[in-house]
């Protein structure tokens, strides 16, 4: 008997087998396709190769500022998708190493959960102390009706031999938000319609309005309050609460995801889903069938990469009998781009309808000397605190290296640093990191570098 099965071998099945070995625990990982999940294969990486093309192509296209004189002759999508096909498998091929070395079984095919204790793999049988699912997720069905002529899954934007001319994209999310990034910077029209009153509603607000101009600044024409009803020959037609509009495009992104809950038996077993169809855990990552835990996407909610490696860390060990508790409000986001954003904890709005009394604080990339030397001067940090304790409620960065940035405010919050404590703080110069000292400052009413209030 093993001390743990894992199902699924992406970054979070593959992050908890290896916690569970090194904790001296006996493990096999059961995997139906390929190592590396979605993440590896068909999000994240794949994703990231694809927008540091178009963030060397922008810079080119500004070389000239900088006393260079370069030419973009064209986009060679078939080398972009050689490069994503080359470091994906690369990386899996490490993965695939690493458990080795780990001493973990690995075992191809799909896994059915038969009881809390047994996973069946064909006609094979394995029985455990303890489960962790790791099912990610998977591109939930297009539901618009008329579109399946024009549908373009992010499977075949990542894998596409032409840009298209013209796209409309519906996500408000940050997928969407990429994406849209992506295909007007490769010369793409992009249209992006959203249902709300803004793209991104899940983040502070000051941040979605910046990637709005961001977007808008490369062309992006943005539809906010419009719903895709539905497509007629052709042309997709828009509803919003005043009128109804068509717009004629070459495909329509679909980028939609859902949770890998169900169909491998835990439905039988009685493990509760959330409203999401995720499956529900407690801050232990465990389920509601004793012995079986859940981490990653297949749990709803964010689905990211590292919320899956940092909940693996925490199923892994409460099964091999080390206390330990997953800390949600750590959670960062981040949207790469050429103009990135990354945020951690609550928005001044969410602090808000809590009835916290908050502080807050930002500093512009415009008067930052690194930013400006670089010509990267779009964006800003801003913070969210307590105004009473000055506990550290949300850090929200837009700019140049906001994703790499936002681990600052993350290791903060985590530590239980106050605002005062991160403000009497200093950092190399030049550099983008000083501007998150200097929001900090901010929130306290004594940044340096800012007008004097009042």
């Amino acid at each position: 008997m093993y001390d743990v099965i894992v199902l699924g071998g992406g970054p979070g099945g593959y992050a908890a087998a290896i916690r569970a070995a090194q904790l001296k625990g006996s493990v096999v990982l059961v995997e139906e396709a390929a190592m590396g999940g979605t993440c590896v294969l068909r999000g994240c990486i794949p994703s990231k190769i694809w927008l540091r093309t178009a963030s060397l192509m922008e810079q080119a296209r500004k070389a000239g500022d900088f006393g260079l004189k370069l030419d973009v002759q064209g986009l060679d999508c078939a080398a972009v998708v050689a490069r994503k096909e080359g470091v994906s498998n690369e990386i899996a091929m490490g993965m695939t190493a690493l458990l080795a070395n780990n001493g973990i079984e690995v075992v191809m095919g799909r896994g059915t959960v038969e009881s809390g204790h047994t996973v069946r793999v064909g006609d094979k049988v394995l029985e455990g102390k303890n489960i962790i699912i790791a099912t990610g997720s998977t591109l939930a069905p297009c539901t618009i009706p008329g579109a399946e002529g024009l549908v373009l899954t992010t499977d075949e934007l990542l894998g596409m031999s032409d840009v298209p001319g013209s796209v409309l994209v519906t996500d408000p999310g940050p997928i969407g938000v990429e994406c849209a990034m992506l295909l007007a910077i490769l010369g793409c029209k992009v249209t992006y319609a959203v249902p709300g009153p803004r793209i991104l509603p899940d983040e502070d607000q000051d941040s979605a309005q910046r990637l709005a101009s961001a977007l808008r600044e490369r062309g992006v024409k943005i539809m906010p309050r419009c719903t895709l009803e539905r497509v007629e020959n052709g042309a997709c037609l828009l509803k919003s609460k005043k009128k109804e509009e068509s717009v004629t495009v070459d495909k329509v992104l679909w980028s939609l995801r859902a949770p890998v809950a169900t169909g491998f038996g835990l439905e039988a077993l009685g493990v509760a889903l959330g409203e999401d169809g995720g499956i529900s855990v407690d801050e232990h990552c465990a389920t509601s069938v004793a012995g079986i835990y859940a981490i990653g996407d297949c749990t709803g909610g964010w689905m990211l990469s590292h919320v899956a490696s940092a909940m693996a860390i925490c199923a892994a060990e409460n099964a091999m009998g080390k206390p330990s508790v997953f800390n949600q409000s750590l959670v960062s986001r981040a949207i790469w781009g050429i103009v990135q954003m990354g945020s951690v904890g609550l928005s001044e709005e969410q602090a808000e309808r809590q009835g916290r009394e908050v502080e807050v604080g930002s500093f512009p990339y415009a008067i930052n000397g690194y930013a400006m030397l670089r010509g990267e001067v779009d964006g800003a940090v801003k913070v969210v605190a307590d105004a009473g304790t000055g506990e550290i409620l949300g850090v929200h960065i837009v700019g140049s290296q906001a994703s790499e940035l936002i681990g600052e405010a993350v290791l903060a919050m985590q530590l239980e640093c106050t605002v005062h404590e991160f403000a009497k703080g200093f950092r190399v110069h030049p550099a983008f990191c000083e501007t998150v000292v200097d929001a900090f400052r901010d929130t306290e009413g004594w940044a340096l570098y800012l007008p004097r209030r009042g």
